[in-house]
């Protein structure tokens, strides 16, 4: 039996929606125990922007919208939408079913992945599955989060670190041999659930006053314990993938590393050799927006001229699970 064709999963269009609304380290300090240089500090972070009036499907939506435009695309024209996201609408149905009627998009068929802050990368790489097999022409990949409704603002520790926003891809079928995913590594460590959770909501901690009363329904971390992490293991999966496709650190034209801290971003870079010119960093503006920093970076590193069609592009993440990966990308466009 003769063997399937396998096409290339190619980016053709990437995107991104981010709030107006601008809250600095300063408005913080009226809030909480803090200061615009302890965070800049430890986190690298100066701003975020916070989602009011709106829930995760708008802004996932947004930017479903501004990639048919890209591509001057009928919404029928889609096979699959995958939304990587925590913070859904609602636990059913999915966000991704709520964009994709949000968007027209009649003949798609959606799903959510939940993976945290690798969200984006997970979504990537399976959505790339279904392109490179031909089943589907184009896939739309969409990482979103508003991370405000999920952060407790009386944790210094953490309502410092979160913003709201979304970036997308869309994925299209290519027969232009060594363009777009060329191999991706992901991994999960279950064990580390303890680390980096939000333990309320779900059908082990149901909502209720005693689960509200606890703060359950936050996002809660510990900070070292995933800092250490974070460096690691992202440097490591990156370096892992490189190494098996015959590449070096100096091969890639950009790393975009998922944007949880100034410092894991820099350390992550240093441990794998990588020019500072060549990682793209926009955490500054934004911070955690978890799903949405990869693709919200690729968005801006594109519209800046960082990416030249034929350019190796690595993009890793670390998130709760503990999950992490890494995903390696000729650009096409």
């Amino acid at each position: 039996m003769a063997e399937a064709k396998r096409y290339g999963a190619i980016i053709s269009a990437v995107e991104r929606y981010l709030p107006e609304k601008v809250v600095t380290n300063h408005d913080l300090e009226k809030i909480v125990e803090t200061s615009d240089s302890w965070i800049r500090e430890r986190t690298g972070i100066t701003q975020r922007r916070i989602l009011e009036g709106h829930a995760t499907s708008f802004m996932a939506s947004e930017v479903a919208r501004r990639l048919l435009a890209r591509r001057q695309l009928d919404p029928a024209e889609i096979d699959l939408i995958i939304v990587a996201t925590i913070t859904p609408d609602m636990y059913f149905p999915a966000t991704a079913c709520l964009v994709q009627d949000q968007i027209g998009a009649s003949r798609a068929w959606a799903f959510d992945l939940s993976a945290a802050c690798s969200g984006f990368v997970y979504a990537l790489a399976t959505g790339a599955q279904f392109v490179e097999s031909g089943r589907h022409r184009r896939v739309m990949v969409i990482g979103a989060d508003k991370m405000s409704a999920i952060t407790d603002m009386q944790d210094r520790s953490t309502c410092v670190l979160f913003g709201d926003g979304a970036g997308g891809v869309l994925l299209e079928r290519s027969e232009e041999a060594g363009m777009g995913m060329l191999d991706f590594e992901m991994h999960v460590d279950g064990s580390g659930c303890e680390h980096l959770h939000m333990k309320g909501g779900g059908s082990l901690h149901p909502a209720s006053h005693e689960t509200v009363d606890q703060r359950l329904h936050y996002i809660r971390q510990e900070g070292r314990t995933v800092f250490k992490f974070a460096v690691v293991r992202m440097a490591e999966v990156s370096l892992s993938l490189l190494e098996r496709n015959g590449l070096k650190a100096e091969d890639l034209k950009l790393f975009v590393p998922h944007q949880a801290n100034l410092r894991i971003i820099e350390a992550t870079a240093d441990r794998m050799g990588i020019a500072r010119d060549k990682v793209m960093i926009n955490i500054d503006k934004y911070a955690n927006t978890t799903g949405g920093t990869i693709p919200i970076a690729l968005s801006e590193a594109w519209e800046l001229g960082r990416l030249q069609r034929g350019d190796l592009l690595l993009m890793t993440a670390v998130g709760g699970g503990l999950t992490w990966g890494s995903a390696l990308f000729r650009w096409a466009i």
